[in-house]
C-alpha cells in the first residue's frame, strides 16, 4: 500500500507540472521523465546526457517548440530506481497499481515487508536491464512500475498457481470470469514475449511499451521464488495435494 501511495503521489505531482489524465505533452513533464526516467544510452555508454533539447509541447494544431533541460539531478544509476515510480498517464498508473494490489499482498504476506520491498526493487532492476540490453542506444526515457509489478506476477505464479483470479474478458462483449492464476499469468507472459520479439528490428528503442522489461521482471520474480523454494526444500511447483494448502512461510 505504501508503494501504491508513493506512485499516486508522484503522479499527482506530474499533473501539477502540466500533465493530463491520459497522456502528457507538457515540456515540464517531459523534462521530469528525462531527468528521472531510465535512458538506456546513459547506462550503456556511461555518459550522462546534459544540456537542453527542443521539445514539441501541446497538441496539434496548437504546438510549439520549447527547450527542456535533460540534466538529471541524481546519478545515472539512481534513475533505475526512480523510474519505477513514474507513470505516463492514469491508464498506465491504474493498470500497474491494480496488478500490484491484486498480487502483491499475498507475496508480501509470505516474505514480510522488508524482503518484499527488496524483492520488488530487485525485479524492477532486472526489468530495466533487460530492456537496456535489448535497446542499448535508445535515448528515450523508460518509466513505469511495470517491470517490478511483472516480478510480483512471476512470484505469484509459482506460489499460488491454482488461485482463481476474477478478470474481465472483452471480445465483442464484456464478461467477468474466474481463471486459475497459471492460466491468466501464463497467457499474459506469452503475450509479452511475442510482443517483445515483434518489437525487435530497426524501430526498437524509439518509444512505446517496454515488453522486454515485462519479460525480464517476470522471469526475475519467478526465478527468485524458485530459488527461495529450492533452498527451503519446498517443491518448485505445488503438487495436487499441496495446491489447497498454504505451506510456504
Amino acid at each position: 500500500m505504501a508503494i501504491i501511495g508513493l506512485n499516486v503521489l508522484i503522479f499527482l505531482y506530474e499533473l501539477s507540472l502540466g500533465g493530463s489524465l491520459f497522456f502528457t505533452n507538457s515540456g515540464a513533464v517531459a523534462e521530469f521523465f528525462y531527468q528521472l526516467g531510465v535512458v538506456p544510452h546513459e547506462l550503456t555508454s556511461g555518459e550522462e546526457i546534459y544540456g537542453r533539447r527542443l521539445f514539441q509541447e501541446g497538441t496539434f494544431p496548437n504546438t510549439r517548440l520549447i527547450p527542456i533541460d535533460l540534466t538529471s539531478p541524481i546519478p545515472t544509476w539512481g534513475t533505475a530506481f526512480s523510474s519505477m515510480f513514474i507513470h505516463g498517464g492514469w491508464l498506465h498508473l491504474i493498470g500497474n497499481m491494480l496488478y500490484l494490489w491484486v498480487f502483491g499482498s499475498n507475496i508480501e504476506d509470505r516474505f514480510g515487508h522488508i524482503k518484499f520491498l527488496l524483492f520488488y526493487l530487485g525485479a524492477g532492476l532486472a526489468a530495466v536491464w533487460t530492456q537496456v540490453v535489448i535497446s542499448p542506444d535508445s535515448q528515450a526515457p523508460m518509466i513505469g512500475a511495470s517491470g517490478a509489478v511483472s516480478g510480483v506476477a512471476g512470484a505469484y505464479l509459482l506460489l499460488f498457481p491454482f488461485n482463481r483470479i476474477r478478470t474481465l474478458i472483452i471480445f465483442f462483449f464484456i464478461m467477468a470470469i474466474e481463471l486459475p492464476a497459471m492460466t491468466l499469468l501464463g497467457f499474459w507472459f506469452i503475450l509479452q514475449l511475442f510482443q517483445g520479439v515483434g518489437s525487435l528490428g530497426p524501430g526498437v528503442g524509439v518509444g512505446g511499451v517496454a515488453h522486454w522489461a515485462h519479460v525480464g521482471g517476470f522471469l526475475m520474480g519467478a526465478g527468485l521464488v524458485a530459488f527461495y523454494k529450492f533452498i527451503r526444500g519446498y517443491p518448485i511447483w505445488p503438487s495436487r495435494h499441496q495446491r489447497h494448502q498454504n505451506i510456504y512461510p
